[in-house]
């Protein structure tokens, strides 16, 4: 019982200290301003031109930390207080999307996977615990199985988003130094900003293997009944 206890506390407490993080170290450096004075949308602007991506666009959008690029419409889309704002945290969130802009023109082949992976992911997230709660109430291991195999999918996804996040940071990191949009003595704090919003991604990732864990003993367990 305590076991179970611990459990569901972490499950719980990963994703929320992960998240707190990221308030705690954006809030921090959303009031500490850039040296180069560029706000989020310019900072954007800036590094796709230089890498020839004229036709990817970049615009406004509601929300806190919504920020995302969208490789279908080819869109940068950025917070309103990440695209009007000129501090770090604008800047470092900005530079990251537009990471995900020039992994989509490279053919990054970690993106190109996560892409792929999508809609099986999206019916495995679905139809996991819907097979997984009838197979526990009907003792039927069967469904528990294919339960986890559609659960698999949706983790793997997680998995994989983990080096596309990270990639396109270090991208991030590369272009706002060589393009002189931040100077030496800012690379310390952008990075405290571009790590604490992976850490959120590591933590999704980590609840997710550990659910799959918890399902494949549990079949292992009905199984042998």
């Amino acid at each position: 019982m305590l076991g179970y206890l611990i459990y569901f506390a972490l499950l719980i407490l990963i994703p929320l200290w992960a998240q707190g993080r990221v308030k705690r170290t954006y809030k921090k450096y959303s009031k500490q301003p850039i040296s180069s004075h560029m706000s989020g949308a310019e900072v954007a602007r800036k590094i796709l031109d230089d890498n020839g991506l004229y036709d990817v666009q970049i615009e406004e959008t509601r929300g806190m930390l919504s920020d995302h690029y969208d490789p279908r419409k080819k869109v940068v889309r950025l917070s309103t207080d990440n695209y009007h704002g000129r501090s770090m945290a604008a800047s470092a969130v900005a530079a990251h999307e537009v990471g995900h802009a020039i992994q989509d023109q490279q053919e990054y082949a970690f993106l190109k996977f996560r892409s792929a992976l999508v809609p099986v992911a999206n019916i495995g997230s679905n139809l996991s615990m819907i097979l997984i709660i009838a197979g526990i109430i009907f003792s039927a291991a069967n469904w528990i199985l294919l339960g986890i195999i559609f659960m698999s999918a949706a983790v793997l996804f997680q998995l994989v988003t983990l080096p596309v996040e990270f990639d396109a940071s270090n991208r991030a990191m590369g272009q706002m130094v060589s393009t002189g949009i931040i100077r030496n003595n800012e690379e310390r704090e952008t990075k405290k900003v571009l790590n604490a919003a992976a850490m959120t991604y590591v933590a999704a990732a980590l609840v997710a293997v550990m659910e799959l864990v918890r399902f494949v003993l549990l079949y292992m367990a009905t199984s042998e009944d």
